[in-house]
């Protein structure tokens, strides 16, 4: 794709991003480097959930997503309900002028075509439908890039993703189950490629040498409740999630393990608060990690990382730090086979701390194959993912001039000089 440049390409990128979840504002920085690498001329700024924290931590001009800033508060009083129905009104002209503004606008990753966890159709799934048809009527290609998706119960939540997606000029998706299950919901997705999570293009630290002595683990907790469809069991299988979860951390700490809590998001706190309040152990420590970088950092000094959070879970195999998937859902099985672990994952709505524990001390004992098994899957990950943004490049990105070179992606091993160039 190729235009004339009387003007600088105007890039648009929307999400929940600087909202506290760091998996999504790790997907927006790696589009944010490969923009800056490929196509420097470009102005970029943000429809998005925290404007404040987006324009802050990365230098671009950011829009709120919601005209109503209660938007995702429950609304019980007359005047509430009556301002979020003025604001769906508001945020459709509100994202139409928006768009209009762009050449493209990008979607980076996050899982945008899934209610894996509790949501509601006029929350998101609305503000991602207007931004999709108003790309169509204004002839902006609307591009959603490594998305995750999964089957959807709700009907409307259903039908605005279905929509969303098929108005959208580009897709690509983080793994082989998205692409499924759009096509199960009645997307054509014979020409959507599949490549890993986006976060796995950002650099990644050097592994930390292997200790003398056992180290510490990386333990990833997650403020879980299930999922969209587990509303009425969502205290119960909190309970359990937590009941298990402590027990683990405990019994790493009884046996002398430095044990690091990880969040992904900012409702994670509660859970760590409620683990160091339960275990009550100096070995035991929160690590308070801001950004994916902060838990790729704290994932490469552990010895092993047992997570639940997608996120979590992608940095540490970035690293390549042998992983125990706590997951809650189909994209975390498909993360960890892909990455040749997939045998180590157990079920976040039944967490069993006998049976985790056995899954640990397996883990560890193949620590150095996994570890030479994490380094080659990596490789393959970053020549996918340079083939992404090429792919997108020529879909819905004008050329630039000439080529700003090879991408380059460090791929984490033990010996330093190894990197991966495309």
């Amino acid at each position: 794709m190729t235009r004339a440049h009387e003007s600088p390409l105007r890039v648009g990128v929307f999400g929940l991003l600087g909202s506290g979840n760091l998996g999504n504002d790790g997907s927006l920085q790696a589009v944010l480097d490969h923009l800056r690498a490929a196509h420097p001329e470009a102005v970029v700024d943000a429809l998005c959930g925290g404007p404040e924290v987006v324009e802050a931590r990365y230098g671009i001009p950011a829009t709120r997503l919601h005209w109503y800033r209660g938007e995702y508060r429950t609304a019980s009083r007359a005047g509430a309900i009556a301002a979020k129905g003025l604001g769906k009104l508001v945020d459709a002209v509100r994202t139409a002028a928006w768009v209009r503004r762009h050449d493209v606008v990008i979607v980076p990753g996050m899982g945008v075509l899934e209610a894996t966890l509790p949501l509601r159709p006029w929350g998101f799934p609305y503000a991602l439908f207007l931004l999709c048809a108003s790309g169509r009527l204004s002839r902006t290609p609307v591009a959603l890039v490594g998305v995750g998706a999964a089957a959807i119960g709700n009907r409307a939540t259903r039908t605005l993703v279905r929509w969303s997606a098929r108005l959208a000029a580009y897709r690509s998706y983080r793994d082989t189950l998205s692409r499924d299950a759009m096509r199960a919901m009645g997307v054509d997705t014979a020409r959507d490629g599949v490549h890993p999570d986006l976060a796995f293009a950002l650099p990644a630290p050097p592994p930390n040498p292997a200790p003398g002595r056992p180290g510490p683990v990386c333990v990833g907790v997650m403020d879980f409740h299930g999922g969209d469809d587990d509303r009425d069991r969502a205290e119960e299988i909190h309970r359990r999630y937590l009941d298990g979860t402590t027990r683990f951390v405990r019994a790493l700490a009884e046996d002398g393990r430095p044990v690091r809590l990880l969040t992904g998001d900012e409702c994670d706190g509660a859970v760590v608060d409620a683990i160091l309040d339960a275990v009550d152990s100096p070995l035991v420590t929160a690590a308070g990690a801001t950004s994916l970088a902060d838990l790729m950092a704290e994932a490469a000094a552990a010895d092993t990382v047992v997570a639940t959070r997608y996120h979590n879970l992608v940095c540490a195999l970035r690293v390549g730090t042998p992983t125990l998937a706590l997951g809650y859902a189909a994209k975390s099985e498909a993360l960890m086979a892909r990455m040749g672990l997939g045998a180590y994952c157990h079920p976040a709505r039944e967490v069993d701390a006998d049976r985790l524990l056995e899954q640990f001390r397996e883990l560890e004992e193949r620590s150095a194959e996994l570890r030479r098994t994490l380094t080659e899957r990596n490789r393959v990950t970053a020549r996918s993912l340079a083939e992404q943004f090429a792919a997108l490049d020529a879909a819905v990105l004008p050329a630039a001039g000439p080529s700003p070179g090879p991408l380059t992606v460090d791929t984490p091993s033990h010996s330093p000089d190894m990197k991966e160039t495309r």
